[in-house]
């Protein structure tokens, strides 16, 4: 193992599990009970990573409403919520790989973590069932009160929890929210080309490397 990275802190939807199907379901039914029309999976693509309540916004200002008041935007999120719960298991898993990955990383001693900006139950939920079998030094997702990504807070907050040097931290997502939390933080922003943006957005927001699947993260060590 490279002695300069020592752990790495994964983004969850995107990154190590393909979630895009259930997020497109739930947000859809919730739209269509409101007599709106349906995003397809790969416009919902450009939706996420912000957290709900901007995912919400977002859905609903291409929809015509381009102001929603703070309790608008908690009645649509307890709405989604309500559906997501009910499907997340039906088409979420792993992307080819990142099993294989997460077991070498292990049996090299890489400390690992995610951080996402999904709810902290959501995020705590799938990783344990979705990734059972794999333990993780540290899970964050979205609390109240605590920033989300690309604020480098939580990130800070995690390379002290598992007593590394962010300069020691690999960061690998999929948006330019994740690499703008790398850079921040004083992380190593790789970019996972897999997920659900484009090379182009990874490189601009300042990716150091991109990987085209899960296992060639292993050069980095």
């Amino acid at each position: 193992m490279s002695p300069n990275y020592r752990a790495v802190i994964f983004d969850l939807d995107g990154t190590l599990l393909d979630t895009i199907e259930d997020i497109a379901g739930a947000t859809n039914r919730v739209l269509e009970a409101r007599g709106l029309a349906p995003f397809s999976v790969e416009e919902t693509k450009l939706l996420v990573g912000d957290g709900i309540e901007e995912m919400v916004r977002r859905t609903f200002a291409l929809r015509g409403f381009v102001t929603l008041s703070d309790a608008d935007v908690a009645g649509v999120v307890t709405d989604y919520r309500r559906e997501y719960q009910s499907c997340w298991r039906s088409h979420s898993r792993p992307y080819p790989g990142v099993p294989e990955l997460l077991a070498e990383i292990g049996r090299r001693g890489v400390k690992t973590a995610v951080l996402s900006n999904k709810s902290h139950t959501f995020t705590t939920l799938m990783t344990a069932e979705l990734l059972a079998g794999f333990r993780f030094d540290s899970v964050h997702g979205a609390l109240p009160g605590v920033p989300l990504k690309p604020d480098p807070a939580p990130a800070l907050s995690i390379a002290g929890e598992l007593g590394v040097e962010p300069a020691a931290c690999i960061f690998l997502g999929d948006t330019g929210v994740d690499m703008n939390t790398a850079r921040a933080a004083g992380m190593f922003p790789v970019g996972a080309l897999w997920g659900f943006r484009t090379a182009e957005e990874l490189r601009e927001s300042g990716a150091a490397a991109l990987i085209a699947s899960p296992l060639d993260l292993l050069e980095c060590f």
